[in-house]
């Protein structure tokens, strides 16, 4: 065991969570330990007790009690898995952008952004891959749905990662989505300003969990309800069976998009959750599954990501390709990539 130990907390660590600095000094401990330490008022700052997700501020003082030493963590700890090699391909195939402080990946469809109940492959379990040389994995700055392919990024700094974490909390960034939908949307630009509130699942791990539709004058009175609002933008057609639409969430809720798509009786292709995955499209606007050679894994990919880059200040536009279930469908009803315009909302700016 160390003995107790008092830091003071540097100007690159200003804003910080407590027990993200504290894993980072010593990774041999566990958020939970680390939990029950500042519970117990074994962790302090500047003498007195906090909470693990306190921010820290240049100049204070860190109590850090006795702890175990590496050695020892290491030898009570189970082994990380190992990467293996054909994950570590998929992963860095999945780079598109990078530099030396933010890396961007293509997400592929079907592998989640982080670990959950029974996800033990995900996104930032295989970021140790792509360190590329840096000493440290990269972080996650936001997240996409597990279904949901396109621009995630990940920063490769802290410095960076508290920059763009700020910068999309404050919507200082922009995101573009593409999707394939059931019908065609009606007026052909618009908005959506549904609310959404969580309905509970079943089971153990609330299995079924989604978001209901809140009507804008009943948010306020409705608990756990938050606004929401989504852009949209009908872009090509198939008769009245299909639409490529492009879309941007003005905020982010869980599951917005799909939710705001559905509500207005125009699900995403393949979305089972929110179009009903046997529900077929007759070519009224519900339904969404095309059925025939159309995959019915979900069409929804973020397309693009714009945002100013935390360190040369220069503006950034990264744009994803489509995976290959869309691209496929694209094919099939004659879309082409080129055929969308740059900005497909300047009318609603």
């Amino acid at each position: 065991m160390s003995g107790v130990q008092q830091i003071t907390v540097s100007d690159d660590d200003a804003g910080q969570r407590l027990d993200r600095w504290f894993r980072r000094l010593f990774p041999q401990i566990t958020q939970g330990r680390i939990e029950k330490m500042c519970r117990k008022g074994e962790i302090r700052v500047d003498g007195g007790r906090v909470k693990s997700a306190t921010r820290l501020e240049p100049g204070q003082i860190v109590r850090v009690p006795p702890l175990p030493t590496v050695d020892a963590a290491k030898a009570a700890t189970p082994p990380v898995k190992k990467i293996s090699a054909a994950d570590e391909a998929l992963i860095q195939q999945a780079v598109i952008w990078k530099d030396d402080h933010i890396i961007a990946l293509n997400k592929p469809p079907g592998l989640p952004t982080q670990g959950g109940s029974k996800q033990t492959r995900h996104v930032d379990g295989l970021a140790d891959a792509l360190r590329f040389g840096k000493d440290e994995k990269p972080r996650l700055v936001h997240r996409l749905d597990k279904d949901t392919s396109g621009v995630l990024l990940l920063a490769r700094t802290r410095a960076a990662a508290q920059a763009l974490t700020a910068a999309i909390r404050h919507k200082a960034t922009r995101k573009i989505y593409w999707s394939v939908v059931a019908g065609v949307p009606h007026p052909f630009l618009g908005e959506i300003k549904t609310g959404l509130v969580k309905a509970p699942g079943h089971g153990s791990h609330g299995e079924g969990e989604k978001m209901q539709l809140v009507h804008p004058g009943e948010i306020e009175s409705t608990p756990g309800a938050k606004r929401a609002l989504t852009h949209y933008a009908t872009l090509y057609r198939v008769g009245s069976r299909a639409s490529w639409v492009a879309m941007e969430p003005i905020t982010g809720r869980t599951h917005q998009l799909r939710a705001h798509m559905a509500g207005i009786g125009h699900p995403i292709i393949g979305d089972g959750k929110y179009g009903g995955s046997g529900q077929e499209n007759l070519g009224d606007g519900w339904g969404a599954k095309l059925g025939g050679i159309i995959s019915n894994k979900l069409h929804l990919h973020a397309r693009s990501m714009s945002f100013e880059h935390p360190v040369t200040r220069k503006p950034i536009t990264i744009t994803a390709p489509l995976p290959e279930h869309m691209a496929r469908t694209f094919e099939t009803f004659g879309w082409t990539e080129d055929l969308a315009a740059d900005d497909p909302f300047e009318e609603l700016q």
